[in-house]
């Protein structure tokens, strides 16, 4: 898929390039260091609607602001030991967001404490 039509790619694309039976047809892996986040089929392939800090701040931005995006595909992991490499920060609210266990790269995802779900973030992460 080109970058142009990576950018105007639908779930069902996705779905058709990176899901085989709902999960996660190939190794999800960090897009800095390229570490081994999970393993193929995994984590369950979830259409759902969560804002997470950006991965890159901007540097003018105002003092104690968190810039954040809506991301709508995610990566579920029932189990915490299905990770690979994976970094878990000090708790925010009800959540841990979850880092590359190698490079720090993150959030990648988050961890919910209640239900101790995990769901990666598809854009913040490559597959191969």
């Amino acid at each position: 898929m080109s970058e142009a039509e990576t950018n105007n790619a639908t779930p069902e694309d996705a779905q058709n390039e990176y899901i085989e039976d709902g999960k996660n047809k190939l190794i999800v892996k960090c897009k800095f260091c390229g570490s081994k986040i999970l393993e193929k089929k995994t984590a369950t392939y979830i259409l759902q609607e969560k804002e997470l800090p950006l991965m890159q701040q901007d540097v003018n931005r105002k003092e104690g602001e968190i810039q954040k995006e809506m991301v709508k595909e995610y990566f579920h992991v029932e189990n915490m030991y299905m990770f690979e490499n994976i970094g878990f920060t000090h708790q925010v609210d009800s959540y841990k967001y979850l880092t590359c266990a190698d490079c720090d790269a993150g959030p990648v995802g988050y961890f919910e404490i209640d239900s101790k779900q995990s769901y990666v973030a598809l854009s913040r992460v490559v597959q191969c």
